[in-house]
């Protein structure tokens, strides 16, 4: 009986761990193989020549390649730092204000907030850049009522990748708020009534029930958050093309800049493996901090 059931179990496993092989694992190893070769994507795998880590050397080192790399890798961490300091709090925010039982239309609300993360990023990015026009953009005409000059927006390096940001927060939030709706239908009511009758106010139950009762949700909502920040593409490619000045250029565009456009699949392949382990490394240590609050 347990020999049949494993190899029932087996069976139904079989479909989903071929595709995910198939289309995750093997293209993860052919990356990390490519990573320490020499090979132009206008040929074939062929003629891929091994070279060590010569790759991952000339993308730290002093050369354009390792500047143009650096500064690609610091406009994702920043892009994905300040979309993380951004969605978080307005999630919770917004889940807070949706879950409130005397709110009216909490449900419509709801659906609207999550309708934003429904509509595609390219039609996101298309419409933003018609918002921040410099000239006939609303956002302009707004601060214009309100006496500030217009804003060089998505024309600056001061404030493009910062432009870039707000897209991204407006088109997820609606996302992270129903994860902290979800969160917040499992706190006890019972709690809040408790700490009611101790005299806490709304700020202390906040801070005293809430929020460590939404730590699992919100690390959650963080490796999430950090993992569609890092491969955002659209906007970039659309709008701004990693300008001006590169202050836009994220390591999504730039490796697709690298491999596809000047065919140096060996650069592109380290600086996609560069981006996977540094993924990985955040995500293992939120984890390993979340481990540690909750043991202390």
């Amino acid at each position: 009986m347990t020999r049949s059931y494993s190899g029932s179990v087996w069976a139904m496993l079989t479909p989903a761990v071929a595709l995910i092989g198939v289309f995750i694992l093997l293209p993860m190893a052919l990356t990390l193989w490519l990573s320490l070769q020499h090979w132009s994507t206008q040929t074939g795998f062929q003629t891929a020549r091994f070279i060590g880590l010569d790759n991952f050397f000339e993308i730290f080192g002093p050369t354009s390649v390792g500047r143009d790399f650096k500064g690609a890798f610091l406009n994702t961490a920043i892009y994905t730092a300040l979309s993380i300091v951004l969605i978080l709090p307005l999630s919770v925010g917004l889940g807070l204000l949706v879950h409130q039982r005397h709110v009216a239309g909490g449900s419509v609300l709801r659906t609207v907030l999550f309708s934003t993360y429904m509509v595609p990023m390219i039609a996101v990015a298309l419409v933003w850049s018609k918002l921040y026009s410099p000239t006939e953009g609303p956002f302009n005409q707004m601060l214009g009522w309100i006496g500030v000059g217009p804003q060089p927006w998505l024309s600056s390096p001061d404030t493009a990748l910062v432009s870039i940001v707000f897209l991204n927060v407006w088109q997820q939030v609606g996302y992270f708020t129903v994860l902290a709706i979800a969160g917040l239908t499992q706190i006890p009511h019972s709690l809040y009534e408790a700490a009611r009758i101790d005299g806490a106010n709304a700020f202390q139950q906040f801070y005293a029930i809430t929020l460590p009762l939404l730590r699992r949700t919100l690390l959650f909502s963080a490796v999430i958050a950090i993992i569609n920040a890092v491969q955002v593409f659209e906007p970039v490619a659309l709008i701004t093309q990693g300008g001006p000045v590169g202050s836009t250029n994220v390591l999504t565009y730039h490796i697709r800049r690298v491999g596809i456009e000047r065919a140096q699949g060996g650069l592109g392949s380290a600086m996609a493996v560069m981006l996977m382990l540094s993924l990985i490394v955040v995500i293992f240590a939120l984890f390993a901090l979340a481990r540690r609050k909750d043991d202390e």
